[in-house]
């Protein structure tokens, strides 16, 4: 380590972001932040009369918004939606992933491909071609066949922290290393690459439970009333009150993100009790 101080100074002043870079960061900010506050200040405003800032605040509209019919079921059935969403999408791709990185390489392009089609595939005809061929089943218009198309539409964002974690990580010499260790297949995942991973496997898990809980089309045409959740609920007050539209708009983006913050505290909580159990051995 140098102690020239002329060399420190040339290096602090390098790594000092530039004014464009501050005003670039500054507008990214304004633009991401900017929908976010607009909505909160318009869920606790009174009424505007020709200027930018409202008259007034109450709260009023929340209560309402908590009172509101089926608030309770919908917000419930949201959670399980989106939860068995995220269970599902890892129990199918944490293995998968981890099998075509070590074992059938050649098949990695072609889940890269599967992996882009739900986003080519609108999901307007994705609810009619599952609504067509289960048609003649009990499983057609049930939460079921909602959870297998929400599974289907949120794959990519589960895979690709997924692979990402998975090619930053030398998993074949952990995989040979444990299995010359007496560690079948399903331990050297478990215990080796998972803990590894679990990185990737926090963000996908965030971006599927986020995606899942503010879903709308898919729902709303697959079981519509029959399992009503909370954006349906959103939706349907936009054409009663925009106030308690907006308030129940605040209270979905609370939820999402008292959700990722419960999601990395467990993950966090995770690579402690990892690291304690390492240093014990």
């Amino acid at each position: 380590m140098s102690n020239n101080p002329r060399k420190t100074g040339t290096i602090l002043k390098k790594n000092r972001p530039t004014g464009w870079q501050i005003l670039l960061v500054g507008f990214f900010l304004f633009y991401m932040l900017l929908p976010i506050v607009s909505t909160y200040v318009f869920s606790v405003a009174t009424r505007w009369d020709r200027t930018i800032l409202p008259e007034g605040y109450t709260l009023e509209f929340y209560g309402r918004a908590f009172q509101a019919s089926y608030f309770v079921s919908t917000l419930r059935n949201s959670l399980i939606l989106s939860l068995a969403t995220v269970v599902v999408g890892l129990f199918i791709i944490v293995p998968t992933a981890y099998w075509v990185h070590t074992r059938l390489i050649v098949a990695k392009p072609l889940l890269e491909v599967l992996m882009i089609l739900p986003f080519g595939i609108p999901m307007v005809v994705l609810a009619l071609a599952l609504i067509q061929v289960y048609n003649f089943a009990p499983l057609a218009r049930s939460p079921f066949l909602l959870i297998g198309a929400v599974v289907i539409y949120s794959m990519p964002f589960m895979y690709r922290p997924v692979a990402n974690a998975l090619q930053a990580i030398d998993v074949h010499t952990l995989t040979e290393a444990g299995q010359s260790l007496g560690a079948g297949i399903f331990q050297v995942l478990t215990r080796v690459v998972v803990p590894n991973i679990l990185p990737g496997i926090l963000s996908g898990s965030l971006l599927v439970f986020s995606t899942v809980f503010a879903e709308y089309t898919l729902t709303s045409l697959i079981v519509g009333a029959r399992f009503k959740t909370f954006p349906l609920l959103l939706v349907e007050f936009t054409r009663i009150n925009g106030n308690i539209a907006a308030a129940f708009s605040v209270i979905s983006f609370t939820i999402a993100w008292l959700a990722s913050i419960l999601i990395l505290w467990v993950g966090r909580r995770g690579n402690i009790t990892s690291r304690e159990a390492i240093q014990a051995r």
